[in-house]
C-alpha cells in the first residue's frame, strides 16, 4: 500500500470515528412504526456566460436531476428498509456537452435486533449499483480524442452481506459482516479498464461500514458513509474504499444548497485514489 494511501485510509478512520458523520446505508429510525415512506426530488443547476469580457471566461450551463425514494418499516424488534437513488447530470461547456453526475443505486435492508432495546442487531443486505450512460476520460487519448471507461451495467455491481450492527447512537451506526460481490461488465471493450478477462466477477470478503447523520447547524445536515470490501483472497491493501460525504442547507422550504465529496479507491479500476466534490443549489421537492 502507497503512503499516500495508507494517509487517507487513517485519516478516514479516524474522522469516521472521531466527529459527527452520517451514511449512505439505510438507517429506521426507533420511533418507526409499520410503513413509512419518503420521495425528494432534486434539480441543481448553473449558468455564466461572457461576451467581451476583459478577464475571459467560457459560456458554461449544468444541470443536474436527483430523486431518492425510500421505503421504511418497523415492528417489534424487526426492520426493513428500502431506497432508490438515481442521478444524472450534463454541463454544456463553449458548445461542448459532457456528463457531470451518474448514479443508479438501489438498496435494500433487514435486521433484527438481538434482544429488545439492544444497540446490536442482526442484518441482511442487498445493494445493486450501476450508471445510466457512457462516461468518458476525456482528452486522454494518444491524439487528444475521449477515451471510453464505463457504460451502463460497464461496470455493474450487485453486493449480497450479512452481518452483526451496532447503533452506538442515534446518529452513529457500524457494521461489519461476511459479503458476496459481483462485478458486471457487459462491454467487451471495457473488459481491460476494470482487469477482468470475462464478463462476470465474483468475489467473497468481508465488508465493514460506518455512518452517521446529524444537523450539525440550524436547517443544515451533514451526511457521511464508509464502506469497505475485503476479498478473502487478494491481499488487504487492495480493500474497496468508498467514503461519501455530503452538507445540505435548507435555504426555504423549496431551495436548498449542497456540497458532496467522495473519496473511493479500487485497484481493479486504478491503483490511484479517486475523488468527486460538487457544489450545487437548486429545487428539492418532498413528495411524501
Amino acid at each position: 500500500m502507497n503512503n499516500n494511501l495508507k494517509l487517507i485510509l487513517a485519516g478516514v478512520l479516524f474522522i469516521a470515528f472521531a466527529t459527527p458523520t452520517i451514511a449512505q446505508p439505510i438507517v429506521v429510525p426507533e420511533d418507526q412504526v409499520d410503513w413509512g415512506q419518503t420521495w425528494v426530488l432534486n434539480l441543481n443547476g448553473s449558468q455564466a456566460s461572457y461576451d467581451n469580457w476583459s478577464e475571459g471566461g467560457v459560456n458554461t450551463i449544468s444541470g443536474t436531476f436527483s430523486t431518492v425514494y425510500t421505503k421504511l418499516y418497523r415492528q417489534d424488534r424487526t426492520s426493513f428498509g428500502f431506497r432508490v437513488n438515481l442521478r444524472y447530470g450534463q454541463s454544456r461547456i463553449d458548445g461542448d456537452t459532457r456528463k457531470s453526475d451518474d448514479l443508479i443505486s438501489i438498496r435494500s435492508r433487514v435486521t433484527y435486533d438481538l434482544s429488545d432495546g439492544s444497540p446490536v442487531a442482526a442484518y441482511g443486505a442487498v445493494q445493486f449499483k450501476t450508471q445510466f450512460a457512457e462516461g468518458y476520460n476525456y482528452g486522454a487519448g494518444p491524439l487528444g480524442e475521449d477515451i471510453l471507461i464505463s457504460n451502463f451495467m460497464a461496470p455493474g455491481y450487485f453486493i449480497e452481506g450479512a452481518g452483526i450492527e451496532y447503533n452506538a447512537s442515534e446518529h452513529l451506526q457500524m457494521a461489519a459482516g461476511l459479503a458476496l460481490k459481483q462485478t458486471f461488465v457487459n462491454d467487451d471493450d471495457l473488459l481491460p479498464v476494470y482487469n477482468m478477462d470475462d464478463n462476470l466477477r465474483s468475489e467473497g470478503g468481508l465488508s465493514t461500514s460506518f455512518t452517521y447523520q446529524n444537523t450539525i447547524a440550524e436547517n443544515i445536515q451533514y451526511s457521511s458513509s464508509l464502506e469497505t470490501f475485503t476479498n478473502f483472497l487478494i491481499p488487504v491493501n487492495e480493500t474497496d474504499v468508498n467514503w461519501s460525504n455530503e452538507i445540505i442547507g435548507q435555504i426555504n422550504s423549496v431551495v436548498s444548497a449542497s456540497f458532496q465529496f467522495e473519496l473511493r479507491y479500487d485497484n481493479d479500476f486504478s491503483s490511484e485514489v479517486q475523488l468527486k466534490q460538487v457544489l450545487s443549489a437548486g429545487i428539492s421537492v418532498n413528495l411524501y
